[in-house]
């Protein structure tokens, strides 16, 4: 359902039949359209996600041989399994860019889906931020202390390191300590359990 939603209102929107408002017409024909199929569906994440609605509509539709871009409906699917599946990827432009940078060139979801696109790693779903994915790729294979690690993904601040970012990828079992039975030992380091390396060795692959 989701595949044929994006591939019918991406075609929809191409044909531009007015001079300004097709955004906007497109986006209530689709609401209309999804209630008839008995989808209990509003405008509220259209309007909230207008911008992301609209560039997602024009990377669907967009390509350039001569630059090597081609068309992706790979943003409009995720715009759609929000709406419909309750799914909750991040709706912001940052993830639409063609030429992204290293923070952005991963979009993340921020729970557990229903399904799995193929397009992403499945241990990259699960994580609950783009924090974690900074803390797996700098350990890698590595054993490293808080403070270096720190370093390694750019933080000053110790307190929402270990609150927003090591914790939480120790507590999703990506992380573990080398001394787990004595959390301040001086010599305490950090390395990535068996899943840890699984989703580095997959974020390495996808750059």
């Amino acid at each position: 359902m989701v595949s044929h939603l994006t591939r019918f209102v991406s075609s929809l929107w191409q044909i531009h039949a007015f001079g300004e408002g097709n955004t906007r017409t497109t986006a209530v024909f689709t609401i209309q359209y999804l209630r008839s199929l008995g989808f209990d569906v509003n405008n509220d994440l259209f309007a909230k996600h207008s911008w992301y609605f609209r560039n997602a509509l024009v990377r669907a539709n967009y390509h350039n041989i001569a630059k090597g871009i081609d068309y992706t409906p790979i943003y409009l699917e995720r715009f759609f399994r929000n709406l419909l599946l309750d799914e909750q990827w991040d709706l912001r432009n940052r993830y639409l860019h063609i030429h992204p940078t290293e923070e952005w060139s991963v979009q993340p979801n921020l729970s557990t889906p229903t399904s799995t696109p193929t397009s992403t790693p499945t241990s990259t779903i699960r994580i609950n931020s783009q924090n974690l994915i900074r803390v797996v790729l700098a350990l890698g294979n590595e054993q490293i202390s808080a403070k270096e690690l720190m370093g390694k993904v750019g933080l000053k601040d110790r307190e929402n390191f270990l609150e927003y970012s090591l914790n939480p990828a120790i507590a999703d079992g990506f992380v573990r300590m080398l001394f787990p039975d004595s959390p301040r030992h001086p010599r305490q380091k950090y390395l990535l359990t068996e899943k840890g390396l699984t989703l580095y060795k997959e974020l390495t692959e996808m750059e």
